[in-house]
């Protein structure tokens, strides 16, 4: 199934959605995928005019490879202009993912600070392709077109304080980039800290934390978009990383950090 194909199956059911291997990452399930398919299903409970602005993910522990989920949607608070919302996958019982995320309504005020501008990579058409390569890299990589502009690679013994690149997704035919979109595209980078280590071991996400920055651009599918990872300290098998996602034409769209967790 597609990223698309995915997204539609938790708008139409989201107490059965089943996730095939080939959106694994490891023995579990693509992370980013998890959370984009929370997300619609919160995104169906809210009003329409309240974008999400930010989301607070604990991967709580491996949701299962072929075995359906159930996401849940509780709607925790409903003020004036923002409601608060928590989600809850559920696979056997047991809670997978919780995010609790925030919607809300623009307001009038006096403030506005523009953010700062995109990094300076190479032209995109100047970076080479990140290849996908079977039985080596997480399975969910086939369905993402990724080209590596910054910093080391993944167990290169190279210490570098940041990593980045381009990214888009090339499963799906040419439609609005969404949130859920933008998720993937965050979270389909490795964790900052791999390209420290010389040779392969586990990494994976803790805690997640995203805000959207609204309204988003308009973008597709098929639009590159750039992403950029600076590791603020790391150590006990624990990294902390700031990262940030940006438009093709330089707009922030989402900025990001994540607590990671690496058995090397």
């Amino acid at each position: 199934m597609t990223f698309s194909q995915l997204l539609d199956a938790v708008r139409d059911n989201p107490q059965a959605v089943t996730i095939p291997a080939s959106w694994s990452q490891g023995r579990s399930c693509f992370g980013g995928l998890m959370a984009a398919l929370q997300l619609e299903a919160m995104r169906a409970k809210v009003a329409a005019d309240r974008p999400v602005r930010s989301l607070a993910i604990s991967f709580i522990g491996p949701p299962a490879i072929d075995v359906p989920i159930s996401f849940e949607v509780q709607m925790l608070r409903e003020g004036k202009a923002v409601s608060q919302v928590l989600g809850r996958a559920v696979q056997n019982g047991e809670t997978v993912t919780l995010i609790q995320g925030s919607f809300g309504a623009p307001r009038e005020s006096m403030i506005a600070v523009a953010a700062e501008p995109a990094p300076s990579f190479k032209p995109v058409d100047e970076v080479p392709d990140f290849p996908f390569i079977p039985g080596v890299m997480p399975e969910y990589l086939r369905y993402i077109d990724m080209r590596w502009a910054l910093g080391g690679l993944p167990y290169s013994n190279t210490k570098s304080p940041a990593i980045g690149g381009y990214a888009r997704l090339h499963d799906v035919v040419e439609e609005r980039l969404t949130e859920a979109h933008l998720l993937a595209l965050v979270d389909t980078w490795p964790p900052a800290v791999l390209p420290h280590l010389s040779k392969p071991a586990p990494g994976s996400s803790l805690t997640w934390s995203i805000e959207f920055v609204q309204p988003l651009p308009a973008m597709t599918t098929h639009d590159w978009t750039q992403y950029r990872a600076v590791i603020e300290h790391a150590r006990d098998g624990y990294g902390h990383v700031a990262a940030a996602l940006w438009a093709p034409d330089g707009e922030l769209v989402a900025i990001s950090r994540q607590t990671v967790t690496v058995f090397g």
